[in-house]
């Protein structure tokens, strides 16, 4: 690494550093004025709200805000080098404009390398404190009013419940049934059943059991019956901002639970998953169309250049929310609405660098 090399870098990682604190802090300031009445009302104490809550939306905050703060931090330093005529004096001296990109692109990859093992571990973790806080103090009490609810539970077996108490853990007018092929083998109902903390297992009530052989019907009946089935309380619990709390690891294995379920709220946690591996890329592609479009000395200061890049950050940030809503809605596959942003500001990159003069 060369001395021009180590003396952007450290403009540009400081100065990126710095954006994020800032942003973070008026963030925070923000979420403390809206949720103030919130704070009084439930009345948790100041060591759940700094430490609990406010300590752990940081590092979401942080990562959040990425895209802009990235892209600010890259227009205000190069802004600067051009204000102060060193990028002509770079580039007189042989040095090409790709090579002049190296450094930035050091500076952005180690960023989105930080920040995928971020949003894939750390903040996740991070989450489940901050969520926990808000479902208990600023959310109103969850209450599960689905009816007629179909689990999937087996390869073979489905679960029906006409309706289910989320306190009581319990679960009315229960039906589970076998099928094999399209031909029902077996079928348990009962008019209840409700989750056995101590045993961790399904109680069932006065149920009955049918089997089926071709024409031939056996009917048993009995009592109590203590069973475990591929079912939990936390299926009926609130799955508020449930994909932020999941690590990578078992953002998969919740949605391959999910497919195997047959669920139709899959899109939500497939987006939140190839959004994660997006991110880090377009945190370099908007590394350098920030170099790109402030590499130029501009004769009234920096201030448009740097008004330019909130103005184009926040249209990557419109890009997201756009393609994530039309993929959760089912009009663009989640894999490609994660992707969209990215593919589209590198083609908006590709054609600045070919047409703008430097």
């Amino acid at each position: 690494m060369k001395l021009l090399d180590k003396y952007i870098l450290k403009k540009f990682l400081t100065t990126y550093v710095f954006t994020v604190l800032i942003m973070v802090a008026v963030i925070l300031v923000i979420d403390f004025t809206e949720k103030n009445d919130d704070f009084i009302k439930t009345n948790p104490s100041v060591s759940e709200i700094l430490f609990d809550y406010y300590l752990n939306l940081i590092p979401f905050y942080a990562n959040m805000l990425s895209p802009i703060t990235v892209f600010i931090a890259t227009v205000f330093v190069t802004a600067k080098l051009a204000s102060h005529t060193e990028i002509v004096a770079i580039l007189s001296s042989g040095i090409s404009f790709r090579r002049f990109l190296v450094p930035y692109l050091m500076g952005a990859t180690l960023i989105g390398a930080t920040i995928f093992v971020l949003i894939g571990w750390v903040i996740p973790n991070a989450n489940k404190e901050s969520v926990a806080f808000q479902v208990k103090y600023i959310k109103s009490p969850f209450t599960y009013d689905s009816r007629n609810i179909h689990i999937k539970i087996g390869p073979e077996t489905y679960v029906y419940m006409e309706s289910y108490n989320n306190s009581a853990h319990i679960g009315y007018n229960f039906a589970m049934e076998t099928i094999n092929d399209t031909d029902l083998s077996q079928k348990l109902s009962a008019s209840s059943i409700s989750w056995n903390a101590e045993k961790e297992k399904w109680h069932i009530n006065q149920y009955t059991l049918r089997t089926f052989d071709g024409e031939k019907e056996t009917i048993y009946k009995g009592s109590n019956l203590d069973t475990t089935l591929n079912m939990w309380p936390k299926d009926f619990e609130s799955t508020y901002k449930l994909e932020q709390t999941l690590t990578l690891t078992q953002l998969n294995r919740h949605i391959d639970e999910k497919i195997a379920r047959g669920a139709d709220d899959i899109e939500t946690y497939l987006i939140e998953k190839y959004e994660r591996f997006s991110y880090p890329f377009a945190i370099i592609i908007l590394t350098v169309i920030g170099v790109i479009v402030s590499a130029r000395k501009a004769r009234g200061g920096v201030g448009f250049q740097i008004a330019l890049g909130f103005l184009l950050a926040f249209i990557f940030i419109i890009f997201v929310i756009t393609s994530r809503s039309l993929a959760q809605v089912g009009d663009i596959a989640p894999q490609i609405a994660a992707w969209i942003p990215t593919i589209v500001f590198t083609g908006i990159g590709f054609l600045l660098y070919r047409y703008i003069p430097r």
